[in-house]
């Protein structure tokens, strides 16, 4: 069951340049504006995380900047890619050097979500992988800082934790993105990047 806190952000490890209170600030609103109440957990990790979770859940081997894993499969989704296996994988393998805020919750990347309907709690909506490497590249592609990139990934992120698949939707979370870009202050997306 969700803890009141909401969502949470962990880091494998905390680069010293890294401010982190705006990325878990950013995280509380996404969670309270966007996901209306739902909790979603980000993990913050490094290249070879990432190419090994876009490997081993989507079958393709290089690393990327941000993956989503609901908690509640969609329907054109594999059990596979459940945010329950996910994170029980990524805590087994490196538990002992994972950092978390002590000011968020322990997070709940291996708990199971919570009962869709259960008196008194939001549904869990899923788990978002972000790499600081990709982030940190990209930052510098667009002359901004690690930290609104990390914003930029983390908002797509929970917008496919929503649902939206930008591959499939004509256009639907391009432009909610869009929308939800200009509302929190956040430059050009992921998806107009691609598309520009």
């Amino acid at each position: 069951m969700p803890s009141p806190e909401g969502s949470s952000v962990a880091f494998r490890r905390v680069p010293v340049s890294l401010r982190r209170a705006p990325i878990e600030r950013f995280a509380r609103r996404l969670h309270k504006e966007v996901a209306k109440g739902r909790p979603f957990d980000t993990l913050i990790t490094g290249d070879a995380e990432l190419r090994r979770l876009n490997r081993d859940f989507r079958g393709q081997d290089y690393p990327t900047d941000v993956l989503s894993f609901p908690a509640e499969p969609l329907p054109s989704e594999a059990v596979k890619n459940s945010a329950q296996t996910l994170m029980a994988l990524a805590k087994a393998q490196s538990a002992p050097r994972r950092q978390t805020n002590s000011s968020l919750r322990p997070s709940r990347l291996c708990e199971k979500p919570a009962f869709p309907g259960f008196a008194g709690s939001a549904s869990f909506l899923g788990d978002i992988a972000i790499s600081l490497g990709r982030a940190r590249a990209q930052a510098r592609e667009f002359a901004h800082t690690i930290e609104r990139e990390i914003q930029i990934l983390m908002l797509h992120g929970v917008l496919h934790l929503l649902g939206h698949d930008h591959e499939t939707d004509s256009g639907a979370m391009a432009r909610a993105e869009k929308r939800w870009r200009a509302k929190l202050g956040l430059p050009t997306g992921l998806i107009e990047r691609v598309r520009a």
